[in-house]
């Protein structure tokens, strides 16, 4: 997609030479292009729009305020014109991330579930911090011993990368990131087990890497 001030120009252009396609397939087709790129454009504004506002909320200023530069007469206007603005920037997961109807309820909604989703991902977080004095050596074990683990492709892609985290796994989502490659190791491991009818370690090392694995991710 072009710059948006170079499609801008570029519309004009073509709105002012929409005679100039002599085909009847061709000048429908560039029609909806130029729908779909106006489309494009417009949500552009109201993304940028919906930023100053925030902008300008944040600087103090009231509704009331706001009002004469929003088109609207009374401060509950300007708040509802405001959400409809911002469900620009908002897409909600149960919808398959569509874009929010532009309502202030569900904008509400949309920022609930966003606030929602967040705090898990925070808690997330902390409990892997949490963990992760646990976690690391066992992974580190599971390392040192991978050579007595079974090479499934499976499993030797998640012990891969534990060993590209693990080094450097300082950050909360790093630490989130070890939990997951780790907890997937085990159950990789557990399905070798299962389709192969035989242990997923061949020596006393591995197995006691792998058992105190299997203790965290039983």
């Amino acid at each position: 997609m072009p710059d948006d001030d170079e499609l801008f120009r570029a519309l004009l252009y073509l709105e002012s030479h929409t005679g100039a396609l002599k085909d009847t397939t061709a000048r429908k087709a560039a029609a909806i292009e130029r729908v779909r790129l106006w489309e494009y454009l417009r949500e552009q504004v109201d993304l940028h729009q919906s930023r100053a506002i925030a902008d300008a909320r944040a600087a103090d200023v009231q509704w009331r305020e706001l009002a004469p530069a929003l088109a609207v007469n009374t401060s509950s206007a300007a708040y509802n014109k405001a959400s409809r603005l911002k469900a620009a920037s908002l897409t909600d997961a149960s919808l398959g991330e569509l874009p929010v109807r532009r309502t202030p309820e569900a904008v509400a909604e949309a920022e609930r579930k966003l606030a929602a989703r967040a705090a898990a991902e925070r808690q997330t977080q902390h409990e892997a911090t949490r963990r992760h004095s646990l976690l690391a050596p066992v992974a580190q074990r599971l390392l040192d011993h991978r050579a007595g683990l079974s090479d499934d492709d499976e499993v030797t892609y998640w012990l891969d990368e534990i060993a590209e985290v693990l080094p450097h796994c300082e950050t909360p989502t790093q630490k989130v990131a070890l939990s997951i490659y780790l907890g997937a190791a085990v159950r990789e491991l557990k399905r070798v087990e299962k389709r192969t009818e035989k242990p997923a370690t061949t020596n006393a090392g591995a197995r006691l890497a792998y058992a105190a694995a299997v203790d965290l991710f039983p």
